[in-house]
């Protein structure tokens, strides 16, 4: 079957010709024929809390389907459940409730081991100093596959330890580590920042903190939240340039994304969507609406290449999350593809090469 499209990114790079698609699978690249718009690898997003009026903190099987089915409708083909800190057992619960689904890269724990002074939204009476032996209960309870913790808490290093054990990707967030705090934490095994520059110690002349330490080094990945809220525009220029091929597109959507303005609950709190931003009672963001597609739109407006926004949204992400199969364009690799229009409107979407939205 071929989809249709004038030109597909591949590898990085937009090549002309179309794609073909055959039992669940990318065929062939680059086919001929008459088409238009582009086609992209499904969008993977390893920041979201919730979607289409449903918090994952509170989920259940039918609320999973319709986030799920909205996330795809906005592009997002595969994603990772993001759990921000909580009482150990709506955690666990919220674990257990994590259906079985390809779609699904396992979970984000955003928390409990965070700083108190870098909290954000997090309610502060769940936040917890390291603690070795309720990581393992919380890891032992669902399919965790990223904790994003603050590490220079006394003790967190031990955390990072057992995550690289089990195979568990550690990301620095809502911390007020130091640079030299943070490269310790980097040399110990933490591989990338949950949404660089927020909910994070600022930069200075003599300490630039964890941010611009996670951009200097080429063995960090960093999390941007481009929504036009959450950094300034030359916030996401300098971080783009300083970390090009290592930085992720995340929505950190809640429950409001692909609603109508409104409350919401994060994690049991209130939140209120009004205008395209997402506070909660005490005026703090609170996560965005944000879908990648979007936040691709948003950088492009920065003048950053097509190829690489797209980048952002596929491929980088998929590797961090181990799943290079994803993210890509390539024969063999899974038909997870969006077809885009020249004004980057979504055309088509397919999982496994099966259509799931159609312009």
């Amino acid at each position: 079957m071929r989809l249709g499209a004038a030109a597909a990114l591949v590898d990085g790079r937009v090549v002309p010709g179309d794609v073909r698609v055959a039992g669940g699978a990318i065929e062939a690249v680059g086919a001929g024929g008459p088409g238009r718009g582009i086609a992209v690898p499904g969008f993977v997003d390893l920041q979201v809390n919730g979607f289409a009026g449903v918090d994952f903190m509170h989920a259940d099987r039918d609320g999973y389907v319709r986030a799920g089915e909205a996330l795809l409708a906005a592009g997002t083909t595969a994603y990772r459940p993001t759990l921000i800190t909580a009482s150990e057992e709506d955690v666990v619960a919220a674990l257990g409730a994590i259906p079985e689904d390809p779609r699904i890269l396992g979970a984000h724990l955003e928390g409990p081991f965070l700083s108190p002074r870098r909290l954000g939204a997090h309610p502060a009476a769940w936040r917890r100093d390291p603690d070795l032996p309720l990581l393992d209960r919380l890891l032992d309870a669902g399919p965790v596959r990223q904790v994003t913790l603050a590490p220079e808490l006394p003790g967190a290093l031990e955390l990072v330890d057992r995550l690289v054990e089990r195979g568990v990707l550690a990301s620095a967030g809502h911390t007020d580590a130091t640079a030299a705090e943070a490269n310790r934490a980097f040399d110990r095994g933490v591989r990338s920042v949950s949404h660089l520059f927020n909910a994070m110690r600022s930069p200075h002349s003599r300490d630039p903190g964890v941010a611009f330490a996670a951009l200097a080094r080429e063995d960090v990945d960093i999390g941007l939240i481009a929504d036009g809220h959450h950094l300034a525009p030359e916030t996401v220029l300098v971080a783009w340039r300083a970390a090009r091929g290592r930085v992720a597109l995340v929505s950190d959507a809640v429950a409001a994304g692909g609603m109508d303005d409104g409350d919401f609950e994060l994690a049991g709190q209130p939140v209120v969507s009004s205008g395209g931003v997402v506070r909660g009672a005490d005026g703090r963001l609170a996560g965005s609406v944000l879908t990648l597609l979007d936040a691709v739109r948003r950088v492009r407006g920065l003048g950053i290449a097509l190829e690489d926004a797209l980048t952002a949204a596929t491929a980088v992400p998929a590797r961090i999350a181990g799943r290079p199969d994803l993210g890509r364009l390539a024969p063999g690799a899974p038909a997870d593809v969006v077809v885009l229009g020249d004004d980057l409107e979504i055309v088509r979407v397919l999982v496994a090469g099966a259509e799931r939205v159609a312009g």
